[in-house]
C-alpha cells in the first residue's frame, strides 16, 4: 500500500500566528491579486459557476466590488453568450454596440426591447443604420396606442445632442450636464452611429472605482464550459461577446480531456485567458499549466453541497491541495485559486496564506440578492436553495440542456450523485456579504504584517490546534443573543 506520511490538514486544523506588524490600519493594506495571468483584481474573491450562485447579476455585481463572477454553463449556448453580454453592457464609458431598433417599429415593440434588454432607452435607425431618433422609456410609459409607429413618440435626430468619437469623459459629462440630458449618441467622422455614452454609466464609474474592468472600461466577467466537442463552439459565442477568461468547468480536472481542452482553447482564443481544474496535486497543476492554463482551480471534495469524497473514496483536505499546488504553481506563474471548503474570512486568509491567489466562494453567495437560486420560506425565515453541479438534479437539467429534450424518468436511476441540494439563509446584496468577508482579510493581512498577498505569502507561520484549540477559538461560556 502506497501511503503518505504527512497529515493532511484542512483549514480548521490551524491557526495562522501573529506577526510583529507595522500596518496602523486595516483600510492601508493592499487587497489586489491575480486571478489569472492577465487579469487582475481589487479583492481576492471569484463567485462559483454554480447554477444556483453566478449569472449575469451575480457577476456585475462580483466586477463592481472588485472580484469577478463565473457564469455557469448549465444553459444554451445562446443564453449564455448573452448573459456575458449583458455584463459587458453593464458599464462602460462608451456603450459601442448600442441597442437599436427599426424606425419601421411600433410603440409596443419599442417597449418589448426595453423590457427584454433591461434598459431605459433605444435607439432608432433607418434601413441604412443612419440614426434618426431615440426613445426612452418617458416616451413610452403612458402611451396607450401600442400600435402607433416609434417615430410619432421618439425624439428626432434633429433634436438630438450628440458628440463625436473621441470625446474625453470630462467633455462628455459638461454636455450631459449643460443640456440636462441622459442619454449622448456617439457619432463617427462621416455622421454614423458609433456608440452611446449615458449618464447612469458616468455615476457608475464614480460609484465604482474599484471594479474589476477591461481595457475598455467595462466589467470583466468569466464563463464556465465543459470538454466535449460543442463547448468550442460555447467558447466562441462567449468570446464573441467579450468574455475575459474561460473555465474548464470539471470535476476531475487532471485529466486527459481537461488537458486537451485547455491546448484547444489557447489555440483558437489566443488572447483569452483559459482557467483549468479542477485538481488536488502538484502534477495537476504542472500538466495543465504546460498545456497553457493561465490559473488553476484547487479543491477536490471541499465544497460544502459537495459529496465526491463519500461517494468515491478520493479527495485532499483542502489546506494540503491548495498548499502542494500553490508551491507548484508559483514556480509556474501560475495563479491558483482556491475552491471549496472556505465558511469564513479567516478561511480566506488561511487560503490565501498558504498559497492561493483567489478563493471560489459557492454556497457563502448562494443567499445573496444576485444569486439566481429560488427563494423559499421556512418558520418564518427566508432561504435561497443552493445545489451541488454534480447533484442528481444538476445532472439531470445538464443532460436535457445538451440533448435538447426532457430525460426520461428510466435515465434518473443511471445517475451517480457526487453532490446535494440544500439552503442557506437569505443574506441580503452580496456587496454587503463581500465587505464582511473582505474586511476579514484586510484584518488578516494586519496580523500577518503583511501589506499585500506577497507579504502575507512571506510571512505566514501555522500552526496545527487540538479539538479544544478550536473550541477555544469560537465564542465560548457566554450566551450569544
Amino acid at each position: 500500500m502506497k501511503l503518505r506520511q504527512e497529515t493532511a490538514l484542512t483549514f480548521d486544523d490551524v491557526l495562522l500566528m501573529p506577526q510583529r506588524s507595522s500596518i496602523r490600519s486595516r483600510h492601508a493594506v493592499d487587497t489586489s491579486t491575480q486571478f489569472t495571468r492577465h487579469i487582475r483584481l481589487g479583492v481576492p474573491v471569484v463567485s462559483s459557476n454554480m447554477d444556483t450562485v453566478t449569472e449575469s447579476a451575480m457577476a456585475i455585481a462580483m466586477a463592481r466590488t472588485g472580484g469577478i463572477g463565473v457564469l455557469h454553463r448549465f444553459m444554451t449556448i445562446e443564453r449564455q453568450a448573452d448573459e456575458v453580454s449583458r455584463v459587458k453592457r453593464a458599464e462602460g464609458y462608451v456603450v459601442e454596440h448600442p441597442y437599436t431598433l427599426q424606425d419601421t417599429a411600433t410603440v409596443r415593440q419599442a417597449k418589448e426591447a426595453l423590457i427584454e434588454h433591461a434598459i431605459g432607452g433605444l435607439l432608432i435607425v433607418d434601413a441604412a443604420g443612419t440614426l434618426v431618433g431615440l426613445v426612452s422609456t418617458r416616451d413610452l410609459i403612458f402611451e396607450a396606442l401600442d400600435d402607433l409607429a416609434v417615430t410619432n413618440v421618439m425624439t428626432p435626430r434633429e433634436k438630438l445632442v450628440t458628440v463625436q468619437e473621441g470625446t474625453s469623459l470630462e467633455d462628455a459629462r459638461a454636455v450631459l450636464r449643460m443640456h440636462r440630458l441622459e442619454k449622448l449618441p456617439v457619432l463617427d467622422a462621416q455622421g454614423g452611429l458609433s456608440g452611446l455614452i449615458t449618464a447612469q454609466d458616468i455615476v457608475k464609474l464614480e460609484l465604482w472605482p474599484n471594479a474589476t474592468k477591461d481595457e475598455r472600461g467595462r466589467l470583466r466577467v468569466a464563463a464556465a464550459l465543459g470538454t466535449k466537442r460543442e463547448d468550442i463552439e460555447r467558447a466562441a459565442a462567449c468570446v464573441n461577446a467579450g468574455v475575459d477568461a474561460l473555465v474548464i468547468d470539471i470535476a476531475h480536472g487532471h485529466s486527459d480531456s481537461v488537458i486537451e481542452m485547455t491546448r484547444a482553447l489557447k489555440q483558437y482564443f489566443p488572447k483569452v485567458d483559459v482557467v483549468a481544474g479542477n485538481v488536488a496535486s502538484a502534477a495537476g497543476v504542472r500538466d495543465l499549466a504546460e498545456a497553457g492554463a493561465d490559473a488553476v482551480k484547487v479543491g477536490v471534495g471541499a465544497g460544502s453541497i459537495c459529496i465526491t469524497r463519500i461517494v468515491t473514496g478520493f479527495g485532499v483536505p483542502q489546506l494540503m491541495a491548495v498548499d502542494e499546488c500553490a508551491q507548484a504553481g508559483q514556480r509556474l506563474g501560475v495563479p491558483i485559486i482556491a475552491d471549496g471548503g472556505i465558511r469564513t474570512s479567516g478561511d480566506i486568509t488561511k487560503a490565501l496564506a498558504v498559497g492561493a491567489s483567489t478563493v471560489m466562494l459557492g454556497s457563502l453567495l448562494a443567499g445573496t440578492d444576485e444569486a439566481p437560486g429560488a427563494s423559499v420560506v421556512r418558520n418564518g425565515r427566508r432561504f435561497r436553495v443552493v445545489r451541488g453541479m454534480a447533484s442528481l438534479t444538476a445532472n439531470i437539467d445538464r443532460r436535457e440542456v445538451d440533448l435538447k429534450r426532457e430525460v426520461d424518468p428510466e435515465e434518473w436511476e443511471r445517475v451517480v450523485p457526487e453532490g446535494v441540494e440544500a439552503m442557506v439563509p437569505a443574506r441580503g446584496p452580496v456587496r454587503d456579504m463581500l465587505y464582511q468577508l473582505v474586511g476579514g482579510y484586510r484584518s488578516g493581512l494586519s496580523y500577518a504584517g503583511a501589506a499585500n498577498i506577497q507579504e502575507l505569502w512571506a510571512n505566514a507561520e501555522f500552526v496545527r490546534i487540538t479539538s479544544a484549540g478550536k473550541s477555544e477559538s469560537s465564542a465560548h461560556d457566554v450566551s450569544v443573543s
